[in-house]
């Protein structure tokens, strides 16, 4: 699972890195757990005790990573370049099942042997893989490893103590281990985006966790086969290679529909969702509301701040748009500071009110963003809102986009910072 950071810097020299230009809280975090990472692995280095059994296991786990990696290496690629936001990668396979068979400075070894050739074969070639993640990300991989690693050790412990025996015991301590790897992990990445004023519902979805946990899955079942029945493990490949293009797949569809920048739908998306309720209220005649929503001087903020700012602040009014309308309403952006909402089954003064908390929410943003002289709060935001209700506003999707839209040069020419209803 990669980290939060974003950025982007071709040079490989520390120097030229993309981390210094982050925020400091995130620099000073990013330094504190990998030398965390460091001072465990010399630690672990001078106390395991290796057999030789381990280094072929070591050797097998690692061949079987490369070949993984090398065979989805056109699949890889074209999941970074579609989207950088973090997700899952194969990796944990391999890295777990080396937590179960291997001492842990090894099982580290595996995290940095795999993103060293992912970096190399894939995320140098294309660009948009800064090193400073993707030696966060190895290390966030190798402390997950050592946390598992030592639940495993707690829990032969804990066997051995009580003398409990048997298979069954065996395989709740090895759910525990993959359970702490998870969540070790995913608080790391958490804390980044938490640094970064990235909204951490926004990381990672629940379908992620459960590609994690299907990831830790198959590592354990390659550990098994490597414990058991050595020439078993290459079966693993084949589920894996699936479900790494049933991941791409989904990310594909997923393109499809959701605007990259915000999360929020894209306009094609967001026109059919809004052609399904009008047709659905033709029905049942029931009422709608339509809403467009469109930032106020928000070319300014891009001129005093930079793209990159005005982004963030793009970012920060979609979540305040899924924050206040109901799960079943839909939000989308329309290009440049416009989004649109639409509110099934609701009376005009519902879509009003809800428009209102709309405005009044984005008056109260306080969106913290990069520039070029550090960090800035950029405060003073204010939204020019029209709304058009079905059928008062309109019968038909053009009509009503037309009268929200109309709503909204209205509400501008008006002072901005209001929301406007129209009828036709």
């Amino acid at each position: 699972m990669s980290g939060a950071a974003t950025g982007d810097s071709r040079g490989t020299h520390p120097r030229k890195w993309a981390l210094w230009r982050q925020p400091r809280t995130m620099v000073r975090y990013f330094l504190a757990v990998e030398a965390i990472a460091l001072v465990l692995t010399v630690l672990l280095a001078t106390q395991d005790r290796y057999a030789g059994r381990h280094w072929w296991q070591l050797g097998v786990i690692c061949a079987l990573a490369l070949f993984q990696a090398e065979v989805s290496r056109k699949i890889e690629k074209t999941r970074r370049l579609i989207t950088n936001a973090p997700h899952v990668n194969m990796t944990s396979v391999w890295v777990f099942a080396g937590v179960i068979v291997l001492p842990p400075s090894l099982a580290g070894l595996v995290a940095v042997i795999a993103y060293l050739h992912l970096w190399i074969r894939v995320w140098r070639r294309i660009g948009n893989r800064p090193m400073h993640r993707v030696v966060f990300s190895t290390v966030i991989i190798m402390l997950s490893a050592y946390a598992a690693s030592g639940t495993l050790a707690a829990g032969e412990m804990v066997q051995q103590a009580r003398g409990w025996t048997g298979s069954s015991v065996t395989a709740i301590v090895v759910m525990l281990a993959a359970l702490v790897f998870l969540m070790v992990n995913n608080t790391m990445v958490t804390i980044a985006a938490r640094l970064y004023g990235q909204p951490t519902h926004l990381v990672l979805s629940w379908a992620d966790y459960a590609l994690e946990i299907a990831t830790l899955c198959l590592g354990a079942l390659a550990a098994l086969a490597l414990a058991h029945t050595p020439y078993l493990v290459v079966l693993v490949l084949p589920p894996l290679l699936v479900l790494h293009r049933a991941v791409l797949v989904k990310q594909l569809e997923e393109l499809a529909t959701i605007d990259q920048k915000t999360g929020l739908l894209n306009a094609t998306a967001w026109h059919e969702g809004a052609k399904n309720e009008l047709s659905r209220a033709e029905r049942s005649r029931d009422t709608f509301g339509v809403m467009m929503v469109d930032l106020d001087h928000f070319k300014r903020v891009n001129d005093t701040y930079g793209h990159i700012a005005g982004d963030e602040v793009l970012k920060a009014v979609a979540r305040v748009l899924k924050d206040e309308i109901r799960d079943y309403d839909s939000a989308g952006r329309f290009g440049g500071e416009e989004f649109a909402v639409l509110i099934p089954n609701a009376t005009a003064e519902q879509v009003v009110n809800t428009a209102e908390r709309l405005r009044r929410r984005v008056t109260e943003l306080e969106v913290l963003a990069p520039t070029d002289s550090g960090e800035t709060v950029i405060r003073g935001l204010s939204a020019s809102i029209g709304v058009a209700i079905y059928p008062n506003s309109g019968t038909t999707l053009e009509q009503l986009m037309l009268t929200a839209d109309s709503a909204v040069y209205t509400a501008k020419s008006n002072g901005r910072n209001q929301v406007v209803t129209l009828s036709t």
